[in-house]
């Protein structure tokens, strides 16, 4: 019996060391334990060595001053940027003048036939409602205005995003080339990229269309190359054998079967180019982001809602319309037909209303709703704030969760000596992924250090992470609570429209009310535009769970909490990775935008760099914000296929 005893441990510790997560710690803690003393006793500061930075400011202020110098005489700027800049003001203005020439009821009547021949009569009358309320609000010309730059951006977006995915998704090596260029492209903030574009393009239309290009090009390249790597193989086999070219088969099986994809890739791409329109006003883009950011810069709540809802309806309407003519692609009916009947009611109806000399939208027909909604903001701020009996009021909240979450945070996360923090990253990417993950991880957390930038990084990873951590819970909750009710998803949808297409900078001021300016304030602008997309994947996720499972479930007897805990849950599992990857983007996304209300870190130095043109801080704050991102996207989101073969 003792035998039995003292040998029961045995298989225990067995099973542990072959478990796949187990030895990869131990060979981890392995070579901590050669690397870490040696390190130490190089650098034994617990912050990031200062002789493994690199200091970047002379050569970008020496690039800085170099195209400054050189903007209005080189010819790589006389006869290649000014080209560019020539086109693409043409272009706008060439749009601009044919909406105007059509008229508000010409608009109004094409987007509304579009919408009517793709998705139906409801549809329709969506959207003819969403550009009525446009004039009504009396943003009519700032929205022609908006919406002749965005279907430049958004155009330009789709061929360049095209080309790239065709070059992807016909080649993988050029697919894993591209890969972190796309990355970097989604990651690095507008702010980051703005400076270098102002400063070859200058203030203007140039620079918003081109930086608009930047940050909504990748979802279009990247739906592309999926759509023609998943083409099936049998259709493919099936052309090739009747001999047709490797330039016949794209065109007349990999790109139509792909079409779908094509179309999700054009939904994202004007979805996140309507998302940039007032970021893209701070560099003189004009239309409804302008007046938004001068709404906003005269803390006019009122003003930047009304200019605000014009880009929330235009987003909604664009993405009801694109998302419908993907679920109908193939379909009879699709092709040029749906365009000629809308480009014959367009004319019909602007002739009409030229003929009558009502072009432009009436002068009486506006809704003046800044004053009602300034009086509501005031109320909330004079009731809300602080004083509310046994709550204490959002002044206090955003005090405490500074004092108990967010100080704690970051003040641990920069005790840890530099070592340990690549340690932890290194063992969390490498235990949910391969070796190859948990080195880009490291990489990218030792880039920060090198940049110069390692307090401020993890002051910023503090945010991000307390950010997370909220967005999970109310979003995982949400989610589970729209997968198992209809009726709540639908009622949920609109408010899940709203929060995601409306610019940030519009709900900032009512967030900066209500809490204050500080790191609290810049958290809760962040939960608020990450927790649509947290929302809508966990409950797709839940809702496509295999029935049968569900089924076989409920004839065993399982009540409602144990499916969800154990049938639901677990199949979802991808689908709840990519929540949490996805909360993690977008969270990042926010950072610039609370470093203008006093978030502080890698925020703000971004915005300073771009209000004082310096090159180096903004370049730099950008990057680190990029490697931080990266190196999220790698401890989040671990790929099974990458896990095969490298672990």
């Amino acid at each position: 019996m003792a035998t039995v005893t003292a040998s029961a441990p045995r298989p225990l510790a067995g099973e542990l060391l072959r478990h796949r997560a187990v030895q990869k710690l131990l060979l981890l803690a392995l070579a901590a334990a050669i690397l870490v003393p040696l390190a130490n006793a190089r650098w034994a500061d617990a912050s990031w060595p200062h002789a493994l930075t690199v200091d970047l400011s002379k050569p970008l202020s020496d690039a800085n001053d170099w195209i400054i110098d050189n903007r209005d005489s080189h010819p790589l700027f006389l006869y290649f940027f000014g080209y560019i800049s020539n086109a693409v003001v043409i272009s706008v203005r060439a749009v601009y003048l044919l909406l105007l020439a059509a008229g508000w009821a010409g608009v109004t009547a094409f987007g509304a036939l579009v919408a009517w021949r793709v998705a139906g009569v409801k549809l329709a009358l969506g959207t003819a409602v969403a550009f009525l309320a446009c004039g009504l609000l009396g943003m009519w010309v700032p929205t022609m205005q908006t919406l002749a730059l965005m279907v430049v951006a958004v155009l330009t977006s789709v061929v360049v995003g095209m080309l790239l995915g065709l070059a992807g998704g016909l080649s993988e090596r050029t697919d894993r080339a591209l890969r972190p260029v796309l990355d970097t492209m989604q990651v690095l903030p507008a702010f980051a990229y703005l400076l270098p574009v102002v400063l070859v393009f200058g203030i203007g239309v140039p620079a918003a269309v081109l930086a608009t290009v930047v940050y909504a090009a990748p979802p279009m390249a990247r739906l592309t190359a999926l759509g023609l790597r998943d083409a099936d193989p049998e259709v493919l086999e099936a052309v090739e054998s009747l001999g047709a070219t490797g330039r016949q088969r794209l065109l007349t099986a990999r790109i139509p079967l792909a079409r779908k994809q094509l179309l999700l890739g054009l939904n994202q791409t004007i979805m996140m180019a309507l998302s940039m329109a007032v970021i893209a006003s701070v560099i003189g883009a004009g239309g409804l982001g302008d007046r938004v950011y001068q709404a906003l810069a005269s803390v006019d709540v009122g003003a930047a809602l009304a200019a605000g809802i014009p880009i929330v309806l235009l987003a909604v309407v664009l993405d009801r319309v694109t998302a419908a003519a993907g679920e109908h692609a193939g379909e009879q009916g699709d092709g040029l037909r749906p365009w000629l009947y809308a480009l014959g009611g367009t004319v019909a109806v602007a002739v009409a209303v030229r003929l009558a000399g009502a072009l432009d939208w009436p002068s009486g027909w506006t809704l003046d709703i800044a004053e009602p909604v300034n009086r509501v903001v005031d109320w909330m701020t004079a009731h809300l704030y602080s004083g509310v009996p046994y709550l204490g009021g959002t002044a206090d909240w955003a005090g405490h969760f500074t004092t108990w979450v967010l100080d704690p945070v970051r003040d641990g996360l920069q005790w840890l000596p530099w070592w340990s923090v690549l340690l932890i990253v290194a063992a969390l990417a490498w235990v949910i992924g391969t070796w190859r993950t948990a080195l880009t991880a490291v990489l990218a957390m030792a880039a920060i250090g090198v940049l110069g930038v390692w307090q401020p990084s993890l002051d910023t990873l503090s945010q991000v992470l307390a950010a997370v951590a909220v967005t999970l819970v109310l979003g995982f909750a949400t989610g589970i609570a729209a997968a198992r009710s209809d009726r709540f998803e639908r009622a949920l949808r609109p408010v899940l429209d709203v929060c995601q297409t409306m610019p940030q900078f519009v709900y900032l001021i009512p967030v900066v009310a209500l809490f204050g300016v500080g790191r609290a304030p810049a958290v809760a602008a962040a939960v608020v535009y990450a927790l649509p997309a947290v929302v809508r994947i966990t409950t797709q996720g839940l809702r496509e769970v295999d029935p049968a499972a569900l089924e076989s479930a409920r004839s065993l007897g399982a009540t409602s909490a144990q499916q969800l805990r154990q049938i639901q849950l677990p199949l979802a599992r991808p689908a709840l990775l990519l929540a949490i990857n996805q909360g993690v983007v977008l969270v990042l996304a926010v950072v610039i935008i609370g470093g203008l209300v006093g978030g502080g870190a890698l925020g703000y130095d971004a915005v300073f760099g771009l209000a004082q043109g310096d090159l180096a801080t903004g370049l730099v704050a950008g990057a680190a914000i990029v490697c931080l991102g990266l190196m999220l996207d790698r401890v989040t989101q671990p790929t099974e296929r990458r896990a095969r073969k490298g672990a």
